[in-house]
């Protein structure tokens, strides 16, 4: 009797912190991120191009904030050898802490090298991506009133890797769509809408070519939303998508793709609100959650000239800070940058402005 109203207890206890998480890890929530003594332990991987400059940006603002973040940092590469024994420990790192904050992997374009962005994505079963695309005052845009959410899965579709030569001169990709996985990622959306108070999803696909594959995407995605009856729900072919984010974004709310798509529709939504050095992003699985720019670009032709943008890096650090529940931190730096943003005019020259990284992040620290 008293183990059972133990095992109640922690339950309860469990259930209580998989409520205020911000729809990220389950599992892992009956453990949590490893923290001692109120400080959290994260796996930083700063990545290639422009990710040195912009990680020390967010390390520079936990600083002056005395955010209670540690970071474990790995300086892993697009350019590492595939096994390398740094990639492993990264991996190591990830499992034991939890949670990590990350830059962009440069991949090679060539053959025998698989990107190490979406292996980690697979090896550690982080398969909802979550970018959300939403106009800051002050920064030019085509279009007024965006606000919207990319909801991307994560580990197959066309990114599952299994491609080969049938015959001299003929390539064969396959383009992998399951049911259970299809199911997790669509109430995983609906879930979001739910709790974020947002009104409709909207299920983007190709079935009318690709009837069999899009086809189980978009029954399957049909089929759990009428288990959300106060959650409206659309669908609409990719390509009609792409016309309709440029024409009248202010449409769309939340949207849940297969994983190609959401490559595309994620850098269209960037273009929307002026660049990605704006967008956050964040990955999230049953047991870990990685944080990273929501458009996923490495910049390496701007690499160490001291212009980049690190607004998407430290935003996305924000998306961590709620995750760990260390919500006064997150909003303090929000409102910090958007303050450099909309009031101060701030602006790296990504977004018209001439000031540099380390001018950015001065005045971001300033307007803590």
């Amino acid at each position: 009797m008293f183990r059972s109203l133990a095992r109640q207890h922690t339950l309860k206890q469990v259930a209580s912190r998989m409520a205020v998480r911000n729809l990220g890890t389950v599992v892992a929530d009956s453990v949590g991120p490893k923290c001692y003594g109120g400080t959290y332990t994260v796996t930083l991987i700063p990545g290639d191009g422009i990710g040195q400059e912009t990680a020390a940006a967010v390390k520079s603002v936990f600083g002056a904030a005395k955010v209670p973040v540690e970071f474990e940092q790995f300086d892993l590469s697009g350019f590492t050898p595939e096994n390398d024994k740094l990639m492993q420990e990264a991996l190591a790192s990830l499992r034991r802490n939890k949670v990590g904050l990350k830059g962009i992997l440069y991949t090679p374009i060539r053959l025998g090298h698989s990107s190490f962005n979406v292996a980690m994505r697979k090896e550690l079963d982080i398969y909802a991506s979550v970018a959300h695309c939403k106009n800051i005052p002050g920064i030019a845009a085509r279009h007024k009133d965006v606000d919207f959410v990319i909801i991307r899965e994560n580990t197959e579709g066309e990114y599952s890797g299994l491609e080969h030569q049938s015959f001299p001169g003929v390539v064969e990709s396959l383009k992998i769509i399951t049911r259970p996985k299809t199911e997790r990622i669509a109430r995983y959306a609906f879930d979001y809408a739910l709790r974020h108070g947002r009104k409709r999803v909207t299920i983007v696909h190709k079935a009318n070519i690709m009837k069999l594959a899009d086809g189980l995407f978009l029954n399957t995605c049909r089929a759990v939303a009428k288990e959300y009856p106060t959650i409206q729900h659309n669908d609409m072919i990719v390509d009609n998508t792409a016309m309709q984010l440029v024409s009248k974004p202010q449409q769309f709310d939340v949207m849940v793709m297969p994983n190609l798509y959401g490559s595309i529709v994620s850098n269209i939504g960037a273009g929307l609100i002026g660049g990605p050095g704006i967008v956050p992003g964040a990955n999230y699985g049953r047991e870990f959650a990685i944080f990273e720019p929501g458009s996923r670009h490495v910049a390496k032709d701007i690499q160490g000239r001291n212009t980049a943008n690190p607004s998407s890096l430290i935003l996305s650090s924000v998306m961590m800070l709620r995750h760990l529940q260390l919500n006064e931190h997150a909003d303090q730096i929000e409102n910090a940058v958007n303050k450099t943003l909309s009031v101060d005019g701030i602006r790296t020259p990504d977004l018209g402005g001439s000031q540099s990284t380390t001018d950015f992040t001065k005045a971001v620290i300033r307007n803590l």
